[in-house]
């Protein structure tokens, strides 16, 4: 039975996925679906094959084509918090702030609250622009739960559409600090590579012709130590894991990072050293230049200091 609400999809299996287990299949391959999801939609009855429903312990064979019946999600609704905001700047028109690794930038499955969103509701006393929508109001970009560094918010429409402009036109530019495993032999580099959802795992993201857009990210060398490498990156485009996933494809994944890189956390680093150091832009109302920056946070410096210490030994 469908309801009003609710979504079908149409999955088909293909040939490397055959003889995989059903539930394990729909968790990896839609999106926001755990494994758990996916067994009780297959308990429900919300996953047929030819009209028939099927078991979660089905084994698929390459070319099946099921249906399957999900609940349109309700976005949550963000209310105000009390959380503390390191403010870089802010104005009537927008905000800039410095995001410490770990915290969530708007609410989504698994993070109904303590996000940036319900902190800067809090803070602007709702004085955000519209155009995100109640999941995502005043957001004009985002970073990673663990990239630390700075987020622009708007705070009226003009301000937002003016700025999403700009990063449409790759006017308003984002740079980044990073530590990578491997010493890198160029001083500097393009890495010129279309990112697009990985073929295999919806989680993530790949260096894929298939379904996917172009992505350009140009880095420096900062220093060079024995075994990593400490690299700024400018991001030309601005493509979901964009930097995390075109460092590893060149053979140096960002230390911490357990989904590109190593799957074992390195030099104590459980996740993704990235720091958002500076934007670029104009300002919507003023039409004056913009420059921003965020120091390294005390994570980064202490994985720099670590890495100091390892090449004096």
């Amino acid at each position: 039975m469908i309801c009003s609400g609710s979504t079908v999809l149409k999955t088909t299996i293909p040939s490397f996925s055959d003889g995989e287990r059903l539930d394990v299949f729909l968790a990896a391959n839609l999106s926001d679906l755990t494994r758990s999801a996916a067994q009780r939609l297959l308990d429900s009855g919300r996953v047929t094959l030819e009209g028939t429903v099927v078991k979660k312990n089905h084994r698929t064979s390459a070319g099946e084509s099921f249906i399957v019946i999900l609940d349109e999600p309700q976005p949550p609704l963000a209310v105000p918090q009390d959380i503390p905001l390191d403010i870089v700047y802010e104005d009537f028109d927008l905000i800039v702030v410095n995001k410490p690794q770990g915290m969530v930038v708007h609410p989504a499955p698994g993070h109904p609250d303590g996000t940036l969103v319900n902190a800067l509701l809090n803070h602007c006393k709702g004085s955000l622009s519209g155009i995100g929508g109640v999941k995502r109001p005043g957001i004009v970009h985002r970073i990673d739960k663990d990239t630390s560094g700075l987020i622009i918010a708007a705070k009226n429409d003009l301000a937002h559409l003016s700025l999403s402009s700009q990063l449409s036109s790759r006017s308003l530019t984002r740079e980044y600090d990073a530590i990578v495993r491997g010493v890198l032999k160029n001083d500097c580099g393009t890495i010129n590579a279309p990112i697009g959802r990985h073929p295999r795992d919806r989680k993530r993201q790949a260096v894929t012709e298939k379904n996917s857009r172009s992505a350009v990210t140009h880095y420096i060398v900062a220093e060079r130590y024995d075994r990593h490498t400490h690299v700024r990156c400018r991001l030309e485009t601005g493509r979901t894991h964009q930097i995390r996933v075109h460092m590893a494809y060149i053979g140096h994944p960002i230390l911490g990072d357990t989904v590109y890189g190593a799957k074992k956390p390195e030099l104590g680093m459980s996740s993704q050293c990235l720091h958002a150091a500076k934007l670029s832009f104009v300002h919507p109302a003023t039409n004056e230049p913009m420059e921003l920056f965020a120091q390294l946070p005390q994570y980064f410096t202490d994985a720099l200091a670590n890495l100091t210490n390892k090449r004096k030994e």
